[in-house]
C-alpha cells in the first residue's frame, strides 16, 4: 500500500515537473524564438506557449522600446577641435528571428555601433554645424544606424544627442567669437542709420531748394527756438545768401576804390 502511494506521489511529481517545464506565458510585448534539438522551428507567443522539455528550448525577446545611454566620446571636428559628445539612442526590435539569430548580442552591438557612428558622422561637421544643426546631426546618424542594424532585425527609431563638452580655452574663444560678433552688427546697424540720415538730409536740401520760402520758414522756426533757451550766449542765424550777397557788395566796392586810386 504505501509502495503504491510512493509511486502515485512520484508520478505526479514527474507530472508537475513535465508541465512546469513544457509550459510558457509570454506576455504581450513578449515574443519566444524557439528552437528544436537546436534549429529553429518558429516565433511564438504573447500567450499560452507548450514547449516538449528538453527537446525544445526558447529564447525571450522584448519587443518594447529601448533606451540606451551612448557613453561620451571624443570628437575631433572637422576644423580640429576636440569635443566631448554623448547621445540617447531608442531602438526595438521587429524581427525577434533575426535578432536572436544573426547576432550574439544585440544590445551590446547596437550601442557600439551607435558610438562609431556618432564620432564619424559628427566627425565631418565642423563644431559650429554641432552646436547649431544638431536636429539635421540626429537625423543623419538615426539613418545611418537603422540601415545597419536592419539586417538584425532592429528599428532605430530616434538618436538624441545631449552634450557637446568643450574645454575652457574654447568656451572663452567662443565668448569673443560672440562679443566680436555683437560689435560688428552694432557697427553696421550705426552705418546703416547714418546712410539713411544722409539720404533723408539730401532728400530734404532738394526739397528747400526748389521752394525759397520753405528756407525763410527754417529760418524763423531757427530765431524762435534759440529766443526760447535761456543762455548767455546768443548764437544769430545769418542765411547763407545774405552774406553772399554782402561779400559780392564788399567784392565790388573795393573794386571800384582801386581803380579811382
Amino acid at each position: 500500500m504505501i509502495i503504491g502511494y510512493v509511486a502515485y506521489l512520484a508520478a505526479a511529481l514527474v507530472v508537475v515537473m513535465f508541465l512546469s517545464a513544457a509550459i510558457r506565458i509570454l506576455r504581450e510585448y513578449q515574443r519566444g524564438v524557439v528552437f528544436t534539438l537546436g534549429r529553429f522551428t518558429g516565433v511564438k507567443g504573447p500567450g499560452l506557449i507548450i514547449l516538449i522539455p528538453f527537446v525544445q528550448q526558447m529564447v525571450k525577446v522584448d519587443l518594447r522600446v529601448v533606451v540606451q545611454d551612448v557613453p561620451p566620446q571624443d570628437v575631433i571636428s572637422r576644423d580640429n577641435v576636440s569635443v566631448k559628445v554623448n547621445a540617447v539612442l531608442y531602438f526595438r526590435i521587429v524581427d525577434a528571428e533575426r535578432a536572436v539569430i544573426q547576432v550574439e548580442d544585440f544590445m551590446a552591438a547596437t550601442n557600439q555601433l551607435a558610438q562609431t557612428t556618432l564620432r564619424s558622422v559628427l566627425g565631418k561637421h565642423e563644431l559650429d554645424e554641432m552646436l547649431a544643426e544638431r536636429d539635421k546631426l540626429n537625423s543623419d546618424v538615426q539613418e545611418i544606424l537603422d540601415q545597419r542594424t536592419d539586417a538584425w532585425g532592429i528599428k532605430v527609431s530616434n538618436v538624441e544627442i545631449k552634450h557637446v563638452d568643450l574645454n575652457e580655452n574654447m568656451i572663452r574663444a567662443i565668448a569673443k567669437q560672440a562679443e566680436a560678433e555683437r560689435l560688428r552688427r552694432a557697427k553696421v546697424i550705426n552705418a546703416d542709420g547714418e546712410q539713411q540720415a544722409a539720404a533723408k538730409l539730401v532728400e530734404a536740401g532738394k526739397m528747400l531748394a526748389e521752394e525759397p520760402q520753405a528756407m525763410q520758414l527754417r529760418y524763423f522756426e531757427a530765431l524762435h527756438d534759440i529766443a526760447g533757451e535761456r543762455s548767455s550766449t546768443v548764437v544769430f542765424p545769418l542765411p547763407v545768401d545774405l552774406l553772399s550777397q554782402f561779400l559780392k557788395l564788399q567784392g565790388g566796392g573795393g573794386g571800384g576804390a582801386g581803380g579811382a586810386t
